[in-house]
């Protein structure tokens, strides 16, 4: 593109906006899909579990709303790949909020997690979820127990005959070879990860996946009810081998396959003693700082992740894992860009202060600064505006209004305070502004409903010309977005201890706005 094409979007003299079209087209010139600085998804999984295939488990959208479960869904898969490949099995998830992902991973796929989050509402509100969700676990595992019970008596009469049992168990033996997929996990790899940095051995995830095959292999062999194969997937690894270890007639196995299967029945009891919960709320305040140590006291090699981390704790979840050795990566998907603190702002001398942004040297180096308006413009959703969800007009005009106001009436130009969800508890104009004046803590005795609906009527007929603006904002939303997200990048660019970091498009952007992933992987040395 030649640099004069969008210089005829504003025009010189004034900078005003002249030419609509330019300017969209400029816009969409600098996003995220048509720079090409995003990794596909679909090629970040198949270069961390090379041949290994993904697992089918229990459907999120039983828990969770349809967004939250989306992004549950997509997220977890991910970062189960990302653990099974470094070889760990501690996640810390920062932000958990009330534990939607740290709980799914810690159930469905026997990850032992710590959720963080700064509000002790939240973490009490992740405790008795959690609670829940496990005795969810224990009804549907006694079920299966019932149901299994009931199976083996109608296959009474119906058994294979020995020779045929060990001739399958001689044909499937083979299921994976753990020399064979570690080969062609480190070729795949280099097609994302420069050379050094080579796949971590994960022989025992590889062992426990010749347990759980085995076991699903017989199950079906069985002819067991749909049911209780749903079962399997909702219950943690160990708790299939329990299963499994005893719903065949051990006179029909070998003397190996008896002992093998002892074996692996006293390590999942052993486990699940140890391990009864894999998933632990906590409360703490996270900071560029923090000790992880002193928070979790069995901290050992682990991955950082963050599901929507809001403002400057996605650039603090950054910088946590480029400092802390035993943080091997990160997955994190940040929001609130409107909360994000900026250096070059408000030219504060602030020398030992850590800012949200810019995390980058070459931005700091240009003293880049946003404002809180392009912040607030970033946070908008252009794909939801583009498929028919428009911007709640009304609303942005009452708070439009409102401001008007309260610099005319009461010479309020700045305040701490925030107005909030307030348009979607009031019945009228009238009662929304009282409503937030309350909020705010101004009397709104001495402002009778009149000189409110005055206001109202005299700004009334410039509502499309707001909505025109918005419109203008959301097309601008994505550059914004690009922006602070490269940073991000950028800073881990810059580390010296990254193998491989990049930008991945998670979810459908119309069901979650905030789609974008930032994730990171350290070099082998630093294992």
């Amino acid at each position: 593109t030649d640099d004069d094409t969008f210089s005829n979007v504003f025009c010189e003299n004034s900078e005003k906006l002249i030419n609509v079209h330019l300017f969209a087209l400029a816009a969409k010139y600098c996003s995220l899909s048509n720079l090409g600085v995003c990794t596909p998804l679909e090629d970040v999984l198949e270069a961390l579990r090379g041949d290994n295939q993904g697992t089918t488990g229990i459907k999120t959208d039983e828990f969770m709303n349809n967004k939250k479960s989306h992004e549950v869904q997509v997220m977890s898969e991910l970062v189960v790949n990302i653990a099974n490949y470094c070889g760990i099995k501690q996640v810390i998830d920062i932000g958990s909020g009330k534990g939607y992902l740290s709980s799914f991973l810690s159930m469905q796929y026997n990850l032992k997690v710590y959720g963080i989050d700064s509000s002790n509402t939240n973490t009490n509100g992740a405790h008795e979820r959690n609670r829940k969700l496990k005795k969810h676990w224990r009804v549907y595992q006694s079920r299966g127990r019932a149901n299994l019970k009931s199976q083996r008596l109608e296959m009474a009469n119906d058994r294979p005959v020995e020779g045929e049992i060990k001739c399958k168990a001689v044909n499937e033996k083979p299921l994976n070879d753990d020399s064979s997929l570690q080969s062609q996990d480190q070729v795949t790899i280099q097609d994302l990860v420069p050379c050094g940095f080579t796949e971590i051995a994960t022989s025992e995830t590889s062992k426990q996946t010749q347990v759980d095959l085995v076991a699903r292999t017989q199950f079906d062999e069985s002819k067991l009810s749909e049911e209780v194969l749903a079962v399997l997937n909702v219950l943690p690894a160990d708790a299939v081998e329990v299963f499994s270890s005893s719903q065949c007639n051990c006179g029909e196995l070998c003397e190996e396959e008896k002992a093998r299967r002892k074996m692996a029945s006293l390590k999942a009891k052993a486990s699940k003693s140890s391990e009864s919960n894999l998933y632990f709320p906590l409360t703490s305040c996270i900071t560029a700082e923090t000790e992880l140590s002193d928070i979790i006291t069995d901290l050992e090699d682990c991955m950082m992740v963050g599901l929507h981390t809001c403002g400057d704790l996605a650039a603090n979840t950054l910088r946590i894992f480029t400092a802390k050795p035993e943080i091997k990566a990160v997955c994190s998907v940040g929001c609130c860009y409107h909360l994000l603190s900026e250096q070059f702002e408000n030219q504060e001398e602030c020398p030992n202060k850590v800012w949200g942004f810019p995390m980058c040297q070459y931005l700091k180096d240009k003293g880049w600064c946003c404002g809180r308006n392009a912040r607030m413009s970033a946070c908008l959703a252009l794909e939801r505006v583009a498929v028919g969800q428009m911007l709640p007009t009304e609303s942005l005009f009452y708070r439009a209004v409102l401001q008007v106001i309260i610099e005319e009436i009461y010479g309020v130009t700045k305040s701490d305070r925030h107005v909030g969800k307030t348009f979607s508890k009031s019945s009228s104009f009238i009662d929304y502004v009282r409503k937030s004046l309350k909020k705010l803590e101004l009397d709104d005795s001495k402002l009778p409903d009149s000189c409110i609906m005055d206001y109202y009527e005299k700004y009334k007929h410039r509502m499309s010309e707001l909505e025109a603006f918005n419109m203008l904002k959301v097309v601008l939303a994505p550059c914004i977005e690009v922006l602070i997200l490269l940073d991000r990048l950028c800073y881990l660019k810059e580390q010296d201890n990254i193998a491989w970091s990049g930008l991945v498009k998670l979810f459908d952007p119309v069901k979650s706005p905030r789609c974008y992933a930032v994730i990171a992987l350290k070099k082998q040395s630093c294992f």
